[in-house]
């Protein structure tokens, strides 16, 4: 993946082992332990992941991939359109600020929130219900990716296969 800044290009480094499917385990952040589903990745460098929502509570995010470990097994996304997905959707819309009495600041910032999360909202419910008919083709997978990872004593990381 190439960017350009001015006069510096960027090249991102993919790992081999992240394609489109691949079941992600996030290792840092909130969603720590949680198994995600890659979708693609952006161009940024960042990867988006879903969890789905109705299944493990992650929802669509982006991801640097120094945090997740690839796991082996793959879920079918060729029904999911993530083609309006890019670094814009997830970037903070800033506005010019202008003065409001307390009254007005109060009412227009419930406004622009909830906007904002319902537009979210519909396009988490369109990704989540195309890839959760792929995962229930797949035998035990709803259940793996609900369980959360983690590491039990005596357990050696650098022996696990993924």
């Amino acid at each position: 993946m190439f960017l350009i800044f001015g006069f510096l290009l960027v090249f991102y480094l993919f790992r081999a082992s992240i394609t489109p499917g691949t079941v992600l385990i996030l290792l840092a952040g909130r969603f720590m332990g949680k198994r995600v589903v890659f979708l693609k990745q952006l161009t940024s460098g960042l990867l988006l992941v879903t969890g789905p929502f109705k299944i493990n509570g992650v929802p669509l995010r982006r991801v640097n991939q120094s945090y997740v470990i690839a796991t082996s097994t793959k879920v079918d996304i060729s029904g999911v359109n993530v083609d309006k997905f890019d670094d814009k959707y997830f970037a903070k819309e800033v506005e010019k600020r202008k003065k409001k009495t307390e009254g007005e600041f109060f009412e227009a910032e419930k406004e622009a929130s909830l906007f904002w999360f319902a537009y979210k909202k519909e396009d988490q419910k369109a990704v989540d219900a195309s890839l959760i008919k792929s995962i229930e083709g797949v035998p035990d997978l709803k259940a793996y990716l609900a369980a959360r990872f983690s590491l039990k004593s005596g357990m050696k990381p650098h022996e696990l296969v993924f």
